[in-house]
């Protein structure tokens, strides 16, 4: 079960911007919601690392690597990762299973480290809910790549401040086609 835990010491709130399953494409749209976070988080399935290159020229980036990455993902990024963000604790893993029944090891992490918010990526499908049983809010910010079977590309922004999560919002990226 490898893990990676980093913590964050600034003060303040800070915007985040989330995607996932970006299957090596980095829209050209996502460029001034980067600009406007303060950090870019990836739920997995980067695909070509150039395109994690390109966040990290513009924002902080934390992110996994998903079951399409390749050895260099692998060795760059984390399976799972947590971490504490403004107060927030965090939890970031690609495939997680259905959020009604986790696989074995989301349900152990979980149940080991109680994040507030609980990503992933993988399904393509976008989902915000929260889970009382786990006491966190689950985010999977849909894909925002052009491959798999989602219609619409897309992302969230929400803000992480003094152990709280606020101003969700939905960024739709236009057609997958």
């Amino acid at each position: 079960m490898p893990l990676s835990f980093k913590s964050s010491s600034f003060a303040g709130m800070k915007q985040i911007l989330l995607i996932s399953d970006t299957h090596s494409h980095l829209d050209k749209a996502l460029i001034k919601h980067m600009e406007a976070a303060d950090e870019v988080w990836h739920g997995g399935d980067i695909g070509s690392l150039t395109v994690t290159d390109s966040i990290k020229a513009i924002k902080p980036l934390r992110a996994v690597y998903g079951n399409i990455d390749d050895a260099n993902a692998r060795k760059e990024f984390p399976k799972n990762l947590i971490f504490i963000s403004e107060g927030v604790k965090v939890f970031m893993t690609h495939i997680c299973g259905q959020p009604t029944n986790y696989l074995k090891e989301v349900k152990e992490i979980i149940a080991m480290e109680k994040p507030k918010l609980f990503i992933c990526g993988h399904s393509h499908i976008l989902k915000v809910m929260y889970q009382p049983q786990y006491e966190l809010l689950h985010m999977n910010p849909g894909a925002c790549g052009t491959h798999g079977f989602h219609q619409v590309k897309t992302a969230l922004r929400f803000a992480v401040d003094a152990g709280e999560i606020k101003d969700l919002a939905i960024i739709e990226l236009g057609s997958r086609l």
